[in-house]
């Protein structure tokens, strides 16, 4: 700094000091200071009011998580001589994939084999296997068994597929079709073997007891949500809205006294929530939805590609006695009384047909008559047996039909929806 510079700094700052004390001697210095307060708090305001406006405009908006791509960073991988882990003489191991398996993917000159080239490699015509097991998962659904009826093993442990040429020509198709999913549901949905009948000679089902040879239609129980949404459905309770998220149909309380970190209660839904398909139930790791348990839903503790199917009788209980049925039979027994008919055979033979899709016998309908007229009496003789069975579930019971009648044709659909033909894909 030169003398000329110097001797400005010293005039400012003297000058300065000279306002400064003449601000303070005449008053004049706090509301200055007030001014400036005042315009920070001015300033505040209005940047509050601009954060709270682009909050309003800008959270709403879904967010996309981005990847960038960046040199990865690679940790070097050795054989461990006899399991010594401070001997780093070992061979050094590289990505592949397991020798035995056909048409390793291949990485740029120089580089070594990324995600990308695995990704690339798990749909390529040189590995047939995700094809097959796709197309084998697929069949599965629609067929009861799959070709392969291992389909968490497939390949050279598991069973021999049942009709080889068959998989690999779905699996060609599949991958020819640009891997259209729809493309081959709807080969599988239209072919002649799912139109057939399930009804088949008793030397057939001798032969062939688990249809491995597609000579009839399969018959197997509904999977765990499947149950539930058909009874819903029945019911005319269904709730076809998709997406969202999970839902909490009825559970009984205390169910999950014994879930810790946190302790918790499980709160039914109310609404159009309690009806929505089992697909969007709340799933809680080994506390699964109890009447889905009965039905054979997994746990989720582990992977389960197949569900076991059994038979017992806490089933049969599920569908009498679990509040989402015993609603479902009653809203079942309105449309009944309803869309049914004047007399009660007509009713009985009408809601028979709408559950399982047939025309029913003689004695059934016999059967499910002496059944509604034991209902019939009985509350006759207790009329505030009818008002119990009317009050389970939100679902309101129809203000024009009488009380009576809705609580004993609850009964009757009560055992329409328990039957084994209501619960099974025929």
């Amino acid at each position: 700094m030169d003398e000329e510079e110097t001797r400005m700094a010293l005039w400012k700052e003297q000058r300065n000091g000279s306002r400064q004390a003449e601000w303070i001697e005449n008053g004049k210095l706090p509301d200055l200071l007030n001014q400036n307060n005042a315009r920070s708090s001015d300033a505040r305001q209005t940047l509050d009011a601009a954060e709270a406006e682009r909050k309003v405009i800008f959270d709403p908006l879904p967010k996309t998580l981005t990847s960038v791509s960046t040199a990865p960073e690679f940790r070097t991988v050795r054989i461990l001589p006899r399991g010594d882990w401070m001997n780093d003489k070992g061979e050094v191991v590289l990505p592949a994939t397991p020798a035995y398996l056909p048409g390793a993917p291949k990485a740029v000159e120089g580089a070594r084999l990324s995600r990308l080239d695995l990704a690339k490699w798990i749909v390529s015509r040189e590995n047939p296997l995700t094809a097959r097991a796709f197309v084998n998962r697929l069949w599965k659904q629609f067929y009861g068994t799959g070709l392969v009826k291992t389909l968490e093993d497939l390949g050279t442990q598991g069973e021999v597929p049942a009709h080889q040429p068959l998989l690999d020509w779905l699996a060609v198709e599949f991958m020819d079709s640009g891997w259209d999913v729809k493309h081959l549901v709807k080969l599988m949905v239209t072919s002649g073997p799912y139109a057939q009948s399930s009804i088949a000679p008793k030397e057939t089902l001798a032969r062939d007891p688990e249809n491995r040879d597609i000579a009839r239609a399969s018959r197997w129980r509904f999977d765990a949500e499947f149950v539930r949404d058909n009874a819903l459905s029945i019911a005319g309770l269904i709730v076809q809205k998709v997406g969202g998220p999970s839902v909490k149909p009825y559970q009984p309380r205390g169910y999950w006294e014994n879930l810790n970190f946190p302790v918790r209660e499980w709160e039914n839904d109310t609404g159009e929530n309690q009806w929505r398909r089992g697909l969007y139930t709340w799933w809680q790791r080994s506390y699964v939805h109890p009447a889905m348990l009965a039905f054979d839903a997994p746990t989720r503790e582990e992977c389960a590609a197949d569900r076991v199917r059994s038979n017992i009788p806490q089933q049969a209980l599920v569908l009498l006695n679990d509040p989402e049925y015993v609603e479902a039979a009653r809203a079942f027994a309105a449309r009944i009384l309803k869309k049914g008919g004047a007399t009660p055979d007509t009713r009985i033979a009408w809601a028979w047909r709408e559950a399982t899709g047939r025309t029913a016998k003689p004695a059934e309908i016999a059967a499910l008559r002496g059944l509604l007229d034991r209902q019939h009496a009985a509350i006759e003789k207790n009329a505030d047996a009818s008002g119990e069975i009317i009050k389970v579930g939100i679902a309101p019971a129809p203000a024009e039909i009488s009380r009576a009648d809705l609580a004993s044709y609850t009964a009757v659909a009560r055992a329409i929806l328990n039957l084994h033909e209501t619960v099974t894909r025929l």
